[in-house]
């Protein structure tokens, strides 16, 4: 959620820190600030509730060209205390400063302890405790690793920090509990930051720090010991990723583009993965013996991801008939789940550090259970427990509201399904074959023709975009793209939207329905589509618009709804791909429409790492 920066090294670190906070906006934040050693190596901290563009504007007033060669910078999204300039990050004493991502969880004893010795508080924060408890330990031990490390031992929860020394200029202490952080490398200079995308723009050579290690980063080197002080070997990673692929490449936002690149980013997904018309997972470790012991499995993830979990259990239970619970992660981790040795946890996760679904996945391995992970970012902390993993492989995702990786989720929980349903001997060599070459070459092109609807959509959106509430109907598959198409138009328009499978309406929520009430109904399943018909009815019945998102080929009777939406066809299997494209480009158009940051919508955040 918060991200973290920190620059040392031959340049002005100003910019470097600004271009990182710019990067890290995609998680989410309310506030930011900077702490940097200023000429006469004093640190200067700058701070501001607001966008990034606030705390530009601030730095400018306080100087043209703002120079250092050492500072660490934050994006805050507020957890303890409202968003406001006290509240905004760095904190701490004459003698240090932190930035910190994560929560603290014993922070209100550590605050008690420190007014007990003399401290004062100024912010609400759990992060102001945390570095007035480094600065207790350092006036003591005047050692900053002693004083991370042995702070770290009295700190509950999970974190990242950044520090700056007064006496150590030049140099970035950095630790990490259950909150991602990596310690990078260029020709100019050393980093830390919350993830690689802060520092794309000067290097893509990176260490990652492991639980409860320590970053010591001056201009030239960075070294990393344990929690025993003894220096770790470490191996210097490349990502894969590159300056271009996080950039918005001439799209006005990020979401816009990363629906464009959905065709691509699906194919770049699956073709590896299919040999001579058989799916390769590429996981050694998980066998086919493997595979076919499992009983039963559970789909855990958050939000966009259980969403695609919701579709990986229709067409698994669909295709294999084995058995599937999709549990959402915060609620699964305490519903003390009976897991047993004969089952698997498929954990979804974009990011890979979605606290939840991490405190899930370890859940799950505590009880002997076999894990894995359906994620984007390359050793996440997901990926490196989970038993097993499969990247999706969408590149980078910088908006919040999440497009390609969904579709690329579904891309492999499809790949999943087929793998699973062939060697129980559901499914033939032959149908397999087809449905995969459809998957690969036809799937694609058909979510590149949903896009070509980009006007249409945009005209809908227009038209509806000033309703204070809008409804979503479907039934089976359809009512999971429903679930998905709501959270898709509220979290970036702010209007009020939910979903409902439609055979539920009239046991209470059709009394909601009244004259010109918008309600989206998706029809794309042949058995269900008379059902459907009807339920279109009851709505349009009470007054309600109807938008209907139906096949190309689909037969309607005449003034069904007063706008109908031809999605491109497939397989009945694959429709939620090239569907909710559409609803993808609704929701943005709506968000655009409105003048608001599609972006970066207010309150939430890409990387949900508290939780």
């Amino acid at each position: 959620m918060c991200g973290i920066i920190g620059y040392t090294g031959r340049e002005n670190a100003v910019p470097k820190l600004l271009d990182g906070l710019s990067a890290l906006e995609y998680r989410g934040y309310d506030s930011a600030g900077v702490a940097v050693f200023d000429s006469e190596n004093k640190v200067k901290v700058i701070k501001s509730k607001g966008r990034l563009s606030v705390l530009r504007d601030k730095i400018s007033l306080i100087s043209d060209e703002l120079y250092s060669e050492c500072g660490i910078g934050h994006t805050r999204w507020a957890t303890h205390g409202e968003p406001s300039d006290v509240n905004s990050h760095p904190h701490g004493t004459l003698n240090v400063s932190i930035v910190h991502n994560g929560i603290i969880e014993n922070y209100a004893d550590i605050r008690e302890n420190l007014i007990g010795e003399g401290y004062n508080f100024i912010s609400e924060t759990d992060t102001e405790a945390a570095a007035k408890l480094i600065d207790s330990i350092y006036i003591k031990t005047r050692n900053p690793v002693d004083a991370m490390i042995k702070a770290s031992k009295l700190l509950n929860g999970s974190f990242a920090i950044g520090a700056v020394f007064s006496d150590y200029p030049g140099v970035i202490y950095a630790m990490r509990r259950e909150s991602p952080l990596i310690a990078a490398v260029s020709d100019e200079g050393c980093f830390i930051a919350s993830d690689i995308s802060a520092v794309l723009k000067y290097t893509n050579r990176f260490y990652r720090i492991k639980e409860d290690e320590i970053a010591i980063v001056n201009e030239h080197e960075i070294t990393v010991l344990g929690a025993d002080k003894m220096p770790v070997s470490k191996e210097l990673e490349t990502a894969d990723w590159d300056i271009q692929a996080a950039e918005k490449s001439g799209y006005p936002f990020f979401m816009i583009k990363e629906i464009h690149e959905e065709p691509e980013a699906v194919r770049k997904t699956l073709r590896p993965r299919i040999k001579d018309g058989i799916p390769d997972l590429g996981i050694p470790d998980l066998t086919d013996e493997k595979l076919i012991s499992f009983e039963r499995i559970h789909i855990v993830a958050c939000g966009t991801a259980m969403h695609a979990g919701m579709i990986g259990k229709y067409a698994i239970e669909k295709l294999s008939r084995i058995p599937v619970n999709v549990e959402i992660a915060s609620e699964f981790r305490y519903n003390n789940p009976i897991l047993g040795k004969k089952e698997l946890v498929v954990i979804i996760s974009q990011s890979g550090e979605t606290a939840d679904t991490l405190a899930a996945l370890r859940l799950a391995k505590r009880n002997g259970v076999y894990t894995l992970a359906v994620v984007n970012v390359p050793g996440s902390t997901i990926a490196n427990e989970a038993d097993s993993v499969i990247y999706t492989w969408a590149g980078p995702e910088i908006a919040v509201a999440s497009t390609k990786a969904y579709q690329v989720q579904l891309a492999v929980m499809y790949l999943f399904a087929f793998k699973l349903a062939y060697i129980h001997g559901m499914l033939s060599e032959s149908d397999m074959k087809k449905y995969l070459d459809e998957l690969l070459s036809d799937v694609p092109e058909k979510i590149g023709k949903s896009i070509e609807l980009e006007e249409k959509c945009s005209e809908i959106a227009e038209k509806y975009k000033n309703h204070k509430n809008i409804f979503f109907i479907g039934r089976g598959a359809d009512y999971i793209l429903s679930m998905e198409s709501a959270l898709k138009l509220k979290e970036i328009s702010y209007i009020h939207c939910e979903a409902y499978a439609a055979g539920e309406l009239k046991h209470g929520t059709i009394s909601l329905v009244t004259d010109g009430t918008p309600v989206f109904a998706i029809a794309c399943q042949d058995g269900l589509f008379e059902k459907m018909v009807s339920n279109i009815g009851e709505v349009r019945a009470r007054g309600a618009s109807v938008i209907l998102i139906c096949k190309e080929s689909a037969e309607l009777p005449d003034g069904i709804a007063e706008e109908i939406i031809r999605v491109p066809e497939t397989s009945e299997l694959f429709m939620p791909m090239p569907v909710i494209t559409i609803s993808q480009l609704i929701a943005y158009y709506t968000s655009l429409s409105l003048g608001l940051d599609v972006d970066k919508p207010r309150n939430l955040a890409k990387s949900v790492t508290v939780e």
